[in-house]
């Protein structure tokens, strides 16, 4: 995912973006450390919980607990239990892993409607994830595109 991650970053600041390429590329590498504790959704929050006990900056903290789905917004965090914020990448660093995230499966690139049919059938096809993960693919095309 490190390498889909890095390939957009590098796409995006040769058309003149600003992006941190050693911030995505340790964000992308580390995203998804909570895994070492769980396979589930949560494990953003508990990845984020290691990181800052680890006392990695800030940004990484935010990549590592902003990448699931497309976001989660403060309501969806409320139901899921974690603290009550959003979740929802913002930055382009964010976004990048975030949508590579998207386009990874095991160690190959998909197409990002591999990963929205699988979510669908899991979320239900009206999952706002669906529509933030669209969002997300409509904004790096406008970019990689422009």
């Amino acid at each position: 995912m490190a390498k889909i991650a890095l390939k957009i970053a590098k796409r995006l600041k040769k058309k003149g973006f600003s992006v941190d390429l050693e911030l995505v590329e340790i964000g992308a590498l580390l995203h998804d450390i909570g895994r070492s504790k769980t396979h589930t959704v949560h494990h953003a929050i508990v990845g984020a919980k290691i990181a800052k006990q680890r006392g990695l900056p800030k940004p990484i903290v935010r990549i590592i607990e902003r990448h699931v789905g497309g976001g989660i917004t403060a309501q969806e965090a409320e139901k899921l239990g974690w603290p009550v914020k959003d979740y929802i990448p913002e930055t382009l660093e964010e976004k990048i892993v975030c949508y590579a995230d998207k386009l990874a499966e095991g160690n190959k690139e998909v197409p990002v409607e591999v990963t929205i049919r699988k979510l669908a059938d899991e979320l239900g096809d009206d999952h706002p994830a669906i529509e933030r993960i669209r969002r997300l693919h409509e904004e790096f095309t406008s970019m990689v595109n422009s």
